[in-house]
């Protein structure tokens, strides 16, 4: 299996990356990512044949039906509870998002096709098209909210507030600088955050996220160049990454995603 375990150590972040923005969570994400690893110990024949990276999230998918399922069991439906609030007994995870939220996700920041989201997720084409085009009808539901915009690239921070409006929000604000940031956060207290990490005058968009934090509770999307400076495995990391150059459909999933899913480890970041 040395050639097998080779794709899925290189694969890994993007999984990580994955598991991370389906459930808002660091902690979390990686917990699910430990189950898909097991699974393929278990079963190392699922990684023989077909596109690792495929096979990969197919397997991290299963993983989680496989103890979604163990738990219905062993301790019965919560009256009243959903795939969204049901709370696994003793393990400390959450179900996974609908799987409208996990076809968008998937299409759009993994950037599978109609083909692979449905071995992934074990369903139709057909059904896959129907739930992507749910999920998009869901951004749209999401009522607006103010977000502030930490770039230094004019034309880039253009772009996201256009995205930003074409999805009905509103900007508050943008900062090229870190004490700018900071300072329209404390004014304006956003709902939402998109920061690059390398600002205007060598300023880092990490720091000015880490101040923020301090005094306001707000989920994260980082937008940058450099995703490995925040993707290292080595410490806590945010839930929300996205690597330029993006797609306006990666960002409207991400923005979607982080205004809706619950518990995100943002806060974290304080600690590094």
């Amino acid at each position: 299996m040395g050639g097998e375990v080779k794709s899925i150590v290189s694969l890994l972040p993007y999984l990580r990356r994955y598991a991370r923005a389906l459930t808002g969570s660091q902690t979390r994400g990686d917990t699910y990512v430990r189950l898909c690893i097991e699974t393929i110990l278990a079963e190392p024949a699922r990684m023989e044949h077909g596109d690792a990276k495929l096979r990969l999230f197919q397997a991290f998918h299963d993983a989680w039906r496989a103890v979604d399922s163990e738990e219905v069991t062993a301790f019965g439906a919560v009256p009243g509870a959903t795939d969204r609030s049901r709370v696994r007994s003793g393990s400390g995870l959450a179900a996974l998002p609908a799987v409208e939220r996990q076809a968008l996700l998937l299409a759009h920041l993994e950037e599978f096709t109609l083909t692979d989201i449905g071995e992934i997720i074990r369903l139709p084409i057909d059904a896959v098209s129907q739930l992507l085009d749910r999920a998009r009808d869901d951004l749209n539901l999401v009522s607006s909210v103010s977000i502030l915009i930490i770039e230094d690239e004019a034309l880039i921070a253009m772009e996201l507030a256009r995205i930003i409006r074409e999805l009905g929000h509103h900007v508050c604000g943008t900062a090229s600088r870190q004490s700018e940031a900071v300072a329209l956060a404390a004014q304006s207290r956003p709902s939402l955050i998109l920061a690059d990490i390398q600002l205007k005058g060598n300023d880092s968009g990490i720091d000015a996220v880490q101040e923020i934090l301090q005094s306001v509770d707000v989920p994260v999307i980082f937008v940058t160049g450099y995703p490995e400076r925040l993707l290292t495995g080595e410490a806590l990391e945010p839930a929300f990454v996205i690597p330029k150059p993006f797609s306006p459909q990666m960002l409207k999933a991400a923005i979607g995603q982080a205004l809706t899913v619950v518990g995100s480890d943002d806060a974290d970041l304080l600690e590094t």
